[in-house]
């Protein structure tokens, strides 16, 4: 395995939809843009995004996609709008984001280290 030098890619999220934003970090933390790219290796690059705030929502995403989570008992299924998400926390539209990017990379071991290369401004 060679170790390659990771570069910078800078992108303005302004008027940008969600997942078509998330599907171009992913390629880029995975590597897939480089020539000398194989499944079995993280040779991805970091990405910084700037303006998160001027991402655009299509549709009716808002109102009807929920985000969920299981602690594993029974009746321990919890569920959040992502209206709510974006409004509860400052940096809403940040985490709407990073989770679109984290389940559009495949389930590997290294998958904690890609989403470490993205930096959301």
């Amino acid at each position: 395995m060679t170790k390659t030098e990771r570069e910078l890619h800078k992108i303005d999220a302004t008027g940008k939809a969600v997942g078509r934003l998330a599907s171009q970090i992913a390629v880029i933390l995975r590597g897939k843009n480089k020539p000398g790219w194989e499944p079995r290796l993280d040779n991805g690059d970091m990405v910084e995004v700037a303006n998160i705030d001027k991402l655009k929502f299509t549709g009716k995403k808002l109102d009807q996609k929920n985000y969920f989570r299981y602690s594993g008992y029974p009746g321990g299924l919890k569920t959040e709008s992502m209206k709510k998400l974006k409004e509860s926390r400052p940096d809403g539209a940040a985490e709407i984001l990073r989770r679109a990017v984290r389940e559009m990379l495949p389930p590997v071991k290294f998958r904690g280290d890609m989403l470490k290369r993205l930096i959301i401004r």
